[in-house]
């Protein structure tokens, strides 16, 4: 899976966001927190939820992995909600 070529990143003063272009069913902006930022940027080539999750891990000392699993989980399927990933 990997982000949509559809979506564009940008960050501007610190702040993440995801931005629909044309030809979306999303019409819209999302602000990400640094670690959907994270994810994000992990999305931008193709890749596994367990590779995101491993690359979190390495990223974060001290994370345990069910919880880094469950929000690594929970934010793709909020991007899968609005079409923002090829699977």
């Amino acid at each position: 899976m990997k982000l949509n070529p559809k979506f564009l990143t940008h960050v501007t003063k610190g702040e993440h966001y995801i931005i629909s272009t044309s030809d979306t069913k999303f019409k819209g902006i999302v602000k990400n927190n640094e670690t959907a930022a994270f994810i994000v940027e992990c999305l931008k080539t193709d890749t596994t939820e367990t590779d995101v999750v491993d690359k979190l891990l390495a990223e974060y000392k001290g994370a345990d992995r069910p919880t880094v699993e469950r929000d690594v989980a929970g934010i793709i399927s909020k991007l899968r909600s609005i079409g923002a990933l090829v699977e």
